[in-house]
């Protein structure tokens, strides 16, 4: 018979929580522009909903947190508003700044207000990079009162068919990494109450009103090159191999291949969103 041992058992390490996780966070400037062209945009109705519940008038004030390329800064800029956004990653600030954004180059926490305000503060697919305490209380200090912040972001949940063969062959090239356990596919109530986690934080600042949780569904027809150039834009892997990337490519484009070369993802964006209260409430 085997002995037992008397050694107590070693507690698995945890997670990274992700706004720790700097090298991840500030690995998708490696192809700004591809990160730009194949990004999804954001819902037209998500952000005019987000400017008409702004206190500006005339031009709201935005200042979009982690604008990465600009995405949503430019869509905002269309629906009139005047924009500043705050990116950590020089290359991604440049790719920006290129294309007419102004932007400065610091993390959410460490950035320099310097006494500004704004009617809007937003972060589009990267809030989960910012310290979700001291980024709630940030906002909250610079936001005018009855200003809203808006934190949004999309599910990607492609079809079984693709997601599946993708999940299997990141398992075989990428064992080790902290990417490689998770399912192929997650219902869309785990993203939502990863939103309302955020909303808790906001609650917990005691300056914003009750925040609420806005869902827009939508899909998107993608083609076996357009979703091969999107997906080495996600956290997952832009930090592989080339040789990884590519076993994990290849998998996934014979999978849409099966399905006729194509395929429809159906899209969820999901948004927490709070008003900050008025100066005397």
């Amino acid at each position: 018979m085997a002995q037992q041992s008397d050694a107590a058992p070693q507690p698995q390490p945890q997670p990274q929580p992700l706004h720790q996780a700097r090298h991840t966070a500030q690995s998708f400037g490696t192809d700004a522009r591809r990160y730009d062209r194949a990004r999804p945009r954001y819902p037209d109705d998500l952000v005019a909903r987000i400017v008409a519940g702004s206190p500006g008038l005339a031009a709201p004030d935005v200042l979009d947190v982690g604008c990465g390329t600009g995405i949503a800064a430019r869509q905002f800029t269309a629906a009139g508003c005047t924009v500043l956004g705050v990116e950590p990653d020089a290359r991604m600030a440049e790719f920006a700044r290129a294309r007419g954004l102004r932007v400065e180059v610091a993390t959410f926490e460490a950035w320099e207000p310097a006494g500004r305000t704004f009617d809007a503060v937003i972060a589009g697919q990267s809030w989960h990079w910012v310290d979700p305490v001291a980024g709630a209380e940030k906002a909250a200090r610079v936001l005018r009162p009855h200003g809203r912040l808006a934190v949004f972001g999309h599910v990607f949940e492609p079809p079984a068919e693709v997601a599946e063969p993708f999940a299997a062959a990141y398992r075989r090239a990428a064992p080790d990494s902290p990417f490689s356990g998770q399912p192929a596919r997650r219902p869309v109530e785990t993203y939502q109450a990863g939103y309302a986690k955020i909303a808790d934080r906001i609650r917990g600042t005691g300056r914003f009103e009750d925040p609420e949780q806005w869902r827009f569904d939508w899909q998107r027809s993608y083609t076996r090159e357009e979703w091969l150039e999107l997906l080495p834009t996600t956290g997952g892997l832009t930090r592989l191999r080339p040789d990884q990337l590519g076993a994990i490519l290849g998998a996934v484009g014979h999978a849409i291949d099966a399905l006729g070369g194509r395929f429809t993802m159906h899209y969820t964006t999901l948004a927490t969103t709070a008003v900050r209260t008025g100066a005397d409430d």
